[in-house]
């Protein structure tokens, strides 16, 4: 297995061939940095994690070299971050017995960039070679440039394979915008009150991150508890925790629909809905 570029990280946990192993991936996620599985996509960690009958796969796009950073890391340069991040990774995918951790390498301002062939081509050999049952995204109303970037990428790839070996179900995650305002009918619930403790040990991996400045351990599981208590006003909670997605799976089956319309028309229907309840009650 060969990737565009020459620092990308192929890594197996339990051993054996990449090949092999992303060819047995049931659950893929494809994500814009390390640690954004762990904190925005653990629910598809959680699906698979002492399972023998399901296999999760792990994508990072970009190389890390942009983190903030302060505390012991504030003097690291962009090529040290990069180095501490792509190990920080591999831990995770070892305690989080991963099936394969793949990391591409590239750098943000290429993921940026429509139609790079870079990212295109290295996207394209990992869709083409697998046939999840699940792939989880970014979601196209992130306001990070990156994560949006990641996912359209993800989707130019998907969209040029025959529909037949398009995944079934694509799923955009929270991360930098909540989900929690979609009307209900749009939101995808993904419960992740089991085993918090390896959830939060697996977002701890992240040093260069939590210790560098960013408390994503305790904001990842506050969002979570958070959304499980404030999802229905009129009913006690159905969830400890509960992370919501968006159903990109249209956008999969049919190329032909705008990824922006799609996006705004979430955001039309929010303004509609409130537009009706304050003259309902006006």
């Amino acid at each position: 297995m060969h990737f565009s570029r020459p620092e990308a990280d192929i890594f197996v946990p339990a051993g054996g061939d990449a090949a092999t192993a992303l060819a047995r991936t049931t659950h893929l996620c494809v994500i814009a940095h390390q640690d954004d599985i762990e904190i925005n996509a653990w629910p598809a960690v959680a699906a698979c994690y002492g399972r023998t009958d399901r296999f999760f796969t792990g994508v990072v796009v970009t190389n890390g070299a942009g983190s903030p950073r302060t505390g012991p890391y504030a003097n690291y340069t962009d090529d040290q971050m990069k180095l501490v991040r792509v190990e920080e990774q591999r831990e995770a995918a070892r305690i989080g017995k991963y099936n394969l951790q793949l990391q591409l390498a590239h750098p943000s301002a290429d993921v940026k960039r429509p139609g790079h062939p870079g990212v295109l081509a290295d996207l394209k050999a990992i869709f083409s070679a697998c046939r999840p049952e699940i792939v989880y995204l970014h979601q196209p109303l992130d306001k990070h440039d990156t994560h949006v970037g990641v996912m359209l990428r993800s989707l130019e790839a998907i969209r040029a394979l025959p529909k037949a070996q398009r995944p079934k179900r694509v799923l955009g995650v929270e991360a930098w915008r909540g989900l929690d305002w979609l009307l209900d009918d749009e939101k995808v619930p993904m419960d992740c009150g089991d085993n918090t403790e390896l959830a939060l040990r697996l977002i701890q991996v992240f040093k260069s991150q939590v210790v560098g400045g960013k408390r994503y351990d305790i904001a990842s599981i506050g969002r979570r508890q958070s959304n499980a208590t404030f999802h229905a006003s009129h009913a006690t909670d159905t969830f400890t925790q509960v992370a919501w997605a968006l159903d990109l799976t249209p956008l999969v089956q049919d190329e032909t629909l705008s990824i922006k319309d799609f996006a705004l028309d979430r955001v039309d229907r929010l303004r509609a809905d409130t537009a009706n309840r304050l003259s309902k009650l006006t």
